[in-house]
């Protein structure tokens, strides 16, 4: 910190020679609010500045007169005269942007997949930067998105990064994320880690949440939604900004922003770092993690533009992995804090469950304007991800409640016992270990698409997909705490691997996929009809390699490619009745390869012949209202989903252990409707709001379903289990929300801001040990929280300043925002994760 302030302090005493300061406020044409983040440039110069979280601006000047030009994402540009006396300053008043298509468009061709307002046919919700830049704090990034209909965004465990975001009931194994046009989904299993983007944040240019088909051109769409990230690339400004930002149980965060803005040669750079420590709001869930960010990029006349992106955020935390009986945490010293999953070693923290990572991802994207008609977007990237999460195995009893390991009744453990138990063991080796479980991997891939306008009104739209990914997954011996190895027969080319620290052991298997895929889709908009047809087809293949259960001279220790051809086929239109009202709807269907582990079964290389492509029907009907001061959507869905493979993980009490019940074939119909408005009654006030009404339920039974250990083995291979799950609610998400929010300029650059936002209708996930006929899984009880913020702008020496408040759950309400089902489907039962009480931060940013 004190660092952070001499800088501060050393940065206000540069001094600027200036002839005068131009000053003035930007507005949006419809809410009549302002536009906070939009970039202000003196035109024909690199000096520049961007507004307040007001929307206001002060610019000095080096000359008497000239002319600024406005600009903000997915709004009309602005050149604006003005002249001002030397030292003195000149008011240009409220600067009114109105939303322009076609400076979206120009979005839209670089990453592949933002939305339009009144023009794309799909249900969307948009989140500026300074949005997220005010009510981050010290949540999860998808906890940004928790006040969007169908969105259901929890901690999950609590650790850092370990958030899950659900859309429309589907969990994030079926949302397709973005970042910057490039998807960044797990290709073996679907998932998004979120710690892997904890920075992004801090270089958002706009985020995008587009529900059901969406607007993404790749080639297979999403079954819950898209989640669009884009980064600041040329349009970041001269300058930067340094910030720090405290909260509750340790939590600190610093970095720094710099931009170069558009150099004479057409150069334009930005880089952002930042680190992050706290001790974590749960018991045991430590965490240091780091984040930077680098963009050049380089416009080569008027037709060719060259963006290079790397990011990465390397990090490591403590988790919570178990959930707890409800009784549990009532016997708890610590309560709802309490986890079971650490303890002390040699006086240290120790945490038996964790997570290291680190995935950098590196793109470089070409824009190429062909002629006036059409251009050529195409993006290759690279991911290279190393780490992975901890856990034991051996003898002692690292995880039950009453463990005689432990320090006492529910404390942490001592693994100072284990450790006299593996000395005295001597040469016969460990007992009782640490490991990490690894998931290395190599990402390559390549996205181009190519746009031209075949008429005035109609625009032709092709592009291709290509991917190469290769993961590596094996456990590894982590910590001998005291012994001299660990003994173990998992690896059939070494049965009595005598395995030291850092020696692989338990399993050893690499997943390869190819992708490969195209798509076709013409638009047609003239007047206030816009309307779309698309056409896409992929090649997913698999190939998988066994080193440890098969020879080296076995053939088999490889197999053959499993290829699974996809397809889509959707279209929508929006009409705008007139400047207030429009109307829209869309429809798909489309086919998707099952997941990695649905195609090989056992974790073996045993193929499954009845691995089938998941079969997904959508469709959506919307209506669009828009005046000044107000604007509301309301739209209703459906989906259908045959086919759908995933694996369901559950814990038993009895054994300690966790098991995972690999499912295939099982059908699911999500409908809904959903409600959204924003009302500004007068200049300093904003009001928002939502209602999300789902109703989602599995749509059929599934036989011979397999349960796996820990160590991928199957129990009771002779005898696979029945779910009976038609009509069974779906669990993990709320199936009913509801948000009602305010935005109140309280004084000039001081704002205040509270959300609520109330959950329903939240059902446990299935036990798949319990689900017989009748079955009806527990409903978890509703739940409000409330949010509170406040936002004061200042000048700080010569530099504009900011100071951001949050407190999250204000009224330190109770509640339980994740469940497993247990055998008697009630709340006796049931493990569950409880969401965080009150916590908070404070922050300070310095532009320059």
């Amino acid at each position: 910190m004190r660092k952070f302030l001499a800088l501060a302090l050393f940065l206000t005493s540069a001094t600027i020679f200036a002839q005068g300061t131009i000053t003035g406020k930007v507005v949006d044409s419809e809410m009549e609010g302002p536009l906070p983040g939009a970039n202000i440039m003196v035109v024909g110069t690199n000096n520049g500045t961007v507004t307040d979280f007001d929307g206001n601006f002060a610019l000095e000047v080096d000359k008497t007169s000239g002319e600024i030009e406005v600009s903000f994402v997915g709004y009309e540009r602005k050149v604006i005269p003005f002249t001002v006396a030397n030292g003195a300053t000149t008011d240009l008043g409220s600067i009114v942007l109105s939303p322009d298509s076609e400076a979206l468009e120009e979005i839209v061709i670089t990453s592949f997949s933002l939305a339009i307002d009144r023009k794309t046919p799909v249900a969307v919700s948009t989140i500026k930067a300074a949005d997220i830049e005010t009510k981050i704090g010290n949540q999860e990034f998808p906890e940004i998105l928790k006040s969007t209909p169908g969105v259901y965004a929890t901690k999950q465990g609590g650790g850092f990064g370990d958030a899950e975001l659900r859309l429309r009931g589907f969990n994030s194994e079926n949302i397709a994320v973005m970042i910057n046009g490039v998807p960044v989904n797990d290709m073996e299993n679907g998932r998004v880690y979120w710690s892997n983007w904890a920075g992004l944040s801090d270089v958002t240019r706009s985020m995008q949440v587009q529900r059901g088909l969406g607007a993404s051109k790749v080639a297979v769409p999403s079954i819950g939604g898209t989640v669009n990230i884009v980064t600041k690339t040329t349009d970041a400004e001269e300058g930067g900004n340094l910030f720090a930002t405290t909260g509750n149980d340790g939590y600190m965060k610093f970095g720094a922003t710099v931009s170069t803005g558009v150099l004479d040669n057409g150069v334009a750079a930005t880089v952002s770092a930042s680190k992050t420590t706290g001790n974590g709001y749960i018991d045991g869930t430590e965490f240091e993690a780091y984040s930077y960010f680098v963009n050049i990029a380089k416009d080569f006349g008027d037709d060719h533009q060259l963006s290079f992106t790397a990011f990465g955020a390397p990090q490591e935390h403590g988790q919570r992995e178990t959930q707890h009986l409800i009784e549990t945490y009532r016997l708890s010293e610590r309560g709802t804090k309490f986890n079971g999953d650490w303890g002390y070693l040699n006086g240290e923290v120790t945490h038996i469950q964790d997570n290291f990572y680190h995935k950098p991802q590196m793109s470089l994207n070409h824009y190429w304007d062909i002629s006036e008609r059409t251009n050529l977007s195409t993006a290759l990237y690279a991911s290279f991800g190393t780490g992975g999460g901890g856990g034991y195995q051996g003898n002692a009893d690292l995880r039950s409640i009453d463990s005689p390991y432990r320090n006492g009744f529910l404390q942490p453990f001592n693994l100072d016992l284990v450790v006299a138990e593996n000395v005295e063991n001597g040469d016969l080796g460990s007992e009782t270990i640490l490991y990490n479980s690894r998931n290395d991997h190599k990402w390559y891939g390549a996205l181009s698409t190519l746009s031209t306008e075949i008429t005035e009104t109609i625009e032709l739209l092709g592009g291709v997909d290509f991917r190469y990914y290769k993961g590596e997954h094996f456990r590894e011996v982590k910590d001998l705490l005291g012994g001299t190895y660990w003994l173990e027969d998992s690896d059939i080319n070494n049965p009595n691997n005598v395995a030291r620290v850092g020696d692989k052991m338990s399993y050893y298997n690499d997943g390869i996929v190819l992708w490969e895929g195209g798509f076709a889709q013409l638009e047609y908009s003239e007047n206030d009809l816009s309307a779309f047809v698309s056409l896409a087809a992929s090649n997913t293949s698999y190939k998988r390699v066994d080193y440890f259960n098969y020879l080296d001279s076995d053939p088999e220790q490889e197999t053959d490619f499993i290829h699974f051809f996809g397809y889509s086929a959707k279209g929508g239109a929006n009409y705008n009745i007139d400047n207030n009202h429009n109307v829209f709807a869309n429809i798909g269907y489309f086919e998707k390869a099952p997941f990695f582990n649905a195609v090989f079964q056992n974790f073996q290389n045993d193929i499954n012949e009845d691995a089938e492509n998941q079969k997904i029907f959508s469709a959506e009907l919307g209506y669009g209202f828009r005046s000044t001061g107000f604007r509301a959507n309301v739209n209703v869905y459906s989906t259908r989903w045959s086919d759908r493979t995933f694996t369901q993980s559950y814990f038993d009490r009895a054994s300690d252990q966790t098991y995972f019940a690999n499912i295939l074939g099982v059908d699911a119909l999500h409908q809904g409707i959903e409600v959204d408005f924003s009302y500004r009654p007068f200049s300093t006030l904003t009001i928002t709001g939502m209602a999300s009404i789902g109703d989602w339920n599995w749509d059929s039974d599934v036989t011979d379903v397999f349960v796996y250990d820990e160590n991928q083995d199957v129990l009771n291979p002779d005898s696979p289990i029945s779910l009976l799950l038609q009509d069974v609610p779906v669990g993990g998400s709320a199936q009913h929300t509801f948000a009602l929010g305010f935005n109140y300029e309280a004084l000039p650059g001081t704002n205040v801001r509270m959300d609520y936002n109330y959950y329903d209708n939240l059902f446990a996930d299935f036990d798949p040990n319990n689900v017989d006929e009748g079955y009806m899984p527990w409903e978890v009880p509703a739940y409000g929280v409330v949010d509170f913020g406040l936002t004061h702008n200042f000048a700080f020496g010569d530099f504009e300043a900011t100071l951001i408040g949050n407190v999250n759950n204000l009224l330190d309400t109770e509640y339980i925002a994740v469940a497993d089902d247990g055998p008697q489907s009630n709340a006796r039962t049931a493990q569950v994760y409880y969401g965080f009480g009150r916590t908070y931060t404070v922050g300070a940013k310095i532009k320059f």
